[in-house]
């Protein structure tokens, strides 16, 4: 098997918005085949890094090179390596799926065949195909999502960078799309996506972790996972505010999520604060069903992190 290869380079990107640098010194590097993502809340500098690496938008200082390209040199040579699908793709609402796809595919002068075949395979991914004379603007927001997709993707794209494509999509729509993208890296198309949504984090090859315009940590999920400090401790309780206000704060315990069923605490040692907690949470006269050592997500770990960050500042 060939060693892989880097095909995007961006080394100490700097964007600012009048005083506010919305990108602060972003490094990393996408390898060939890989889904790529850049995780982090609003505000992180997502979408500035995306338009970026589009070469819509100029950095104020830093390089990037897309599969050889300088794009910062020379933009529009860059753009013949990527397809590029921001958060509010251009789609045409009075017409119909198809003349959409066709629109897209004139634009790369994609041959009528070829534009056939690869439109009727997104399609049917995507579950679209019987809504191929449908107008966009009829379309649900998933499904407009969907075709979005296939549009950006009509000209067989090695490299696809997607802004935050799946806000505001139902689950449903969410699982048909990333089932798609998952077709595309088998193809060995490069996908870059950005999210707020961490649980998505936990179906990339790797990812950024990004706050406030810098890298925090790259790596695989399973790395990130290892990198959270401490133990996860799963405290299931029908009261989980409850839960919450009775042990923020205690010796040991770094920081408390609600969830569904309860809380998740990330905490030193996970053998001894067991025991002190459900000694508290006992005092307290909290019910609690169990406390148990977990596997963080990756929410988990970038709340820990991110709270390391801010408390090291």
């Amino acid at each position: 098997m060939n060693a892989r290869t880097s095909i995007i380079e961006a080394s100490g990107l700097i964007k600012r918005f009048d005083a506010v640098a919305a990108v602060d010194g972003l490094s990393f590097t996408v390898e060939r085949g890989e889904i790529f993502g850049l995780v982090g809340p609003d505000g992180a500098g997502k979408t500035a890094t995306m338009r970026m690496l589009a070469g819509v938008m100029r950095p104020d200082q830093g390089r990037i090179v897309i599969d050889g390209v300088d794009v910062v040199a020379d933009a529009e040579e860059g753009k013949q390596h990527i397809s590029y699908m921001p958060q509010r793709f251009g789609l045409y609402e009075d017409l119909t799926v198809d003349e959409n796809i066709r629109f897209y595919a004139d634009l790369f002068e994609v041959p009528a065949q070829a534009r056939e075949e690869r439109a009727a395979r997104l399609l049917a991914a995507s579950g679209m195909t019987q809504f191929r004379a449908r107008l966009a603007g009829q379309l649900s927001g998933g499904m407009k999502q969907k075709l979005g997709l296939t549009c950006a993707l009509v000209h067989t794209p090695q490299i696809l960078l997607l802004d935050e494509p799946t806000t505001g999509v139902d689950p449903v729509s969410r699982r048909d799309f990333w089932r798609i993208l998952y077709g595309l890296r088998d193809e060995g198309v490069t996908i870059v996506i950005s999210t707020a949504y961490l649980d998505e984090a936990e179906r990339c090859n790797r990812l950024a972790l990004l706050d406030r315009g810098r890298v925090l940590y790259c790596d695989t999920p399973m790395a990130l996972k290892a990198r959270m400090p401490g133990a996860l401790l799963v405290i299931t309780s029908p009261a989980g505010r409850k839960v919450r206000d009775t042990i923020a704060g205690l010796s040991g315990v770094s920081n408390v999520i609600l969830v569904g069923d309860g809380v998740h605490a990330v905490v030193d040692d996970a053998g001894l604060r067991i025991v002190e907690l459900r000694e508290a949470l006992r005092r307290a006269a909290v019910a609690v069903v169990d406390i148990v050592v977990g596997e963080p997500s990756i929410e988990d770990v970038f709340v820990a992190l991110t709270q390391g960050e801010a408390t090291a500042s």
